[in-house]
């Protein structure tokens, strides 16, 4: 079963409440999404746990309900 774009992106901010989160349904299957995320709690983070840290919030779901997630992520510019 396919997860919706406003699942991952409610889980993504209950674990991130100040990210900006956008989601983009990259083949229209609600299996391949790309996703942008920008958190002040990514400052002084390395790009690898930027990434775990979305990752976590998802809950184990990559590579099962979730298949494929093209993530960005950037903290805000002030």
């Amino acid at each position: 079963m396919a997860m919706q774009a406003d699942e991952i992106e409610g889980m993504i901010k209950a674990a991130l409440p100040d990210a900006l989160v956008e989601i983009t349904d990259l083949a229209g299957d609600g299996n391949h999404y790309a996703a942008r995320v920008v958190s002040e709690s990514f400052r002084g983070l390395p790009r690898v746990k930027q990434h775990k840290a979305v990752y976590d919030a998802l809950g184990g779901r990559m590579g099962g309900v979730l298949h494929a997630l093209q993530l960005t992520t950037a903290i805000p510019q002030n």
